[in-house]
Parts: structure tokens; C-alpha cells; sequence
């Protein structure tokens, strides 16, 4: 094992799929040459060719759509679109392309691709680069959404998601791209779509989160164990599949839940995730699900950026509402 952090982990990933299938292609803004913005593709046009990693125009749609092309097909697209504020251009292919073509096919083209998009604040950058927006891929039917927490699960994911037959759009959280470092396997393993893990056992509150609030969870129970209250943390990894029974299990044992997440409240993800306990759990609820969010407003310049991002205060403070 080496030591990695995010990025390293995926640029590693990506290095042994092009190793390992000479039908995986990634492209996208600046991917090739530079090693894309965040230097997640760096090296890998030396090592592999212009021809399996290259640079594409400014044109989020035309990025996806190539990538349809290819992979019914039969190759296997791996696009990054730069940032998750710059993928709406690309909707359409993504929901009405992407995530149908298998179905109305009657199965006769694959789509076996996956779609890097960078995400999340407290990066000070500009307009439109901070945001989050999984809930409108979520709700579209034929397309899985994962997003790793940790540099380790970024690597078991990205590897999965690569493999798997289904579209995958693929959320990389930016803040955590150099946050820390851990051993991660140098050989090659995959993590299972579709499953959460508990990053933090405890007895008397759920928190579910994903990407980096796993991380500001982490914290607020930090916060909270001095106080008696033990919290656990459900590190959710996909956001669909959506493990319900993984999150009724947690809630089930301690009574309590909060869900976190960066993007704006209403209709986001977390409120499917109170319909899912309160489908799977609800006997077993000792008070109301708290939801921990970003506001229902543009997200804000870097200034006043944390004040929109959930912090560990805001958790702590949705805990000690749902104990009281």
C-alpha cells in the first residue's frame, strides 16, 4: 500500500483501467495535456496516448454525447466534465441518452460509462463551480450516482463504477481532493454500488451524510461524544442504488437521525432519505428527522460561502433538537 490522498487515488485508479482495457477512453476540458484542472488525469496522456486520453472543446453536452456514442458502441467513456455547476448543458444526453438507451433498446447497446464531475464548496471559488446537484440525477431513472468520502473509496468505487453496465455519475468531492492522506492498495479492488458503511458506531443518533459532510458528521460527533451523546455516522457512498436497509438498520438502533448535505434543502436527497426511514423505520423513531443543508438560495460568493455549507455546529445543533 501507498499513501494517497483523493485525487492521487483516483489518478491512479484511472492509470490501471487503461492498463487493464484498452476500451477505456477519458477525455474531457484540459484532461489531456495539463492532466485536468484538479490534475486528476495528470501524466496519464504520456503513459497511455493522445488517443486514449485527450482534450475535448469547451462543450459539456458534446462530452457526453461522444461518450453515449462510444459506449453503445461497446468502448467505455470515462468523461470529466470540470465542474458539477458546468454539467447541466449535458442533461439531456445524461437523462434522456444515458440513462434510457439500455431500456429502449431492449437491452441491445450497453452503456457502460462513467462521468467524473468534481463538486462541493469551501474552495473559494467563482460562480457556478461550488455546486451540488445529485438530486435531479438521482431522480432519473437508469443512471447511478456514487460519491466517495475517503481516498480508499474513491479508488474501490471509481473501479466498480467502471465496471458496472449501468451509466454511473461519478461525484468527486473537491474540498477532500487534498484534504488527507491514507494507505491505499496500489492493486487493483472494487467497493460494492449501492452500499453504505458506517464510518463511526454509535447508540443514540443516526447522522447520514455523504462526500464531504461524511466528514463534517465525523466532526459533530466529535463534538457531541463529550456530552454523552454517542453519534453514528452512516457514510451513504452512493446515492443510488440508496442502501435503505443500511440506513433503517442505523436508525432502528439508535432512535434518531440527521441527515446532511450540501445542496439546497428542498426536494434534495436528504428528504427522499426521511421518506425511506419513515418507510423502513418509522416505529422505531424517537423524534422527527432533522435535515442539516445548504439554503434555498443561489450558492453564495466565497465570502460568505460558509454560511451556506453545513458545518459542524449546524449538526450539533440538529442533534441536540432531535435528543431534546
Amino acid at each position: 500500500m501507498a499513501e494517497r490522498n483523493l485525487v492521487e487515488a483516483i489518478n491512479q485508479a484511472l492509470g490501471l483501467e487503461l492498463e487493464r482495457n484498452e476500451r477505456v477512453l477519458l477525455f474531457g476540458e484540459d484532461v489531456g495535456r495539463v492532466g485536468g484542472v484538479f490534475r486528476a488525469t495528470q501524466g496519464l496522456q504520456s503513459r497511455f496516448g493522445a488517443a486514449r486520453v485527450f482534450d475535448t472543446p469547451i462543450a459539456e453536452s458534446a462530452i457526453v454525447g461522444v461518450a453515449c456514442g462510444m459506449a453503445a458502441a461497446g468502448l467505455v467513456p470515462v468523461p470529466e466534465i470540470q465542474f458539477m455547476g458546468f454539467v447541466m448543458p449535458a442533461f439531456n444526453q445524461l437523462v434522456s441518452q444515458a440513462a434510457r438507451l439500455y431500456s429502449r433498446s431492449g437491452g441491445r447497446y450497453p452503456m457502460s460509462m462513467v462521468v467524473r464531475v468534481p463538486y462541493g464548496g469551501l474552495i473559494g471559488s467563482p460562480e457556478l463551480h461550488a455546486d451540488s446537484l445529485e438530486a435531479p440525477f438521482v431522480h432519473a431513472p437508469g443512471l447511478k450516482v456514487v460519491c466517495p468520502s475517503t481516498p480508499t473509496e474513491a479508488k474501490g468505487l471509481l473501479h466498480a463504477a467502471i465496471a458496472d453496465p449501468d451509466p454511473v455519475l461519478f461525484m468527486e468531492p473537491i474540498r477532500l481532493y487534498r484534504q488527507f492522506r491514507e494507505e491505499v492498495p496500489d492493486d487493483y479492488f472494487t467497493l460494492p454500488l449501492g452500499k453504505a458503511r458506517v464510518a463511526r458506531p454509535g447508540r443514540d443518533v443516526t447522522l447520514i451524510a455523504w462526500g464531504t459532510m461524511v466528514h463534517t458528521a465525523l466532526a459533530a460527533a466529535e463534538k457531541l461524544a463529550p456530552q454523552g451523546i454517542s453519534a453514528e455516522v452512516l457514510d451513504l457512498r452512493s446515492l443510488w442504488p440508496l442502501d435503505t436497509e443500511a440506513i433503517a438498520a442505523s436508525v432502528e438502533h439508535t432512535g434518531r437521525a440527521v441527515v446532511v448535505h450540501e445542496a439546497a434543502r428542498t426536494a434534495g436527497v436528504g428528504a427522499e432519505i426521511v421518506a425511506a426511514i419513515n418507510d423502513t423505520a418509522l416505529w422505531s423513531l424517537l423524534a422527527p428527522v432533522q435535515r442539516v443543508c445548504g439554503w434555498d438560495a443561489p450558492y453564495p460568493t466565497s465570502a460568505l460561502e460558509e454560511y451556506y455549507v453545513p458545518d459542524a455546529g449546524r449538526v450539533v445543533g440538529a442533534v441536540l433538537e432531535a435528543m431534546a
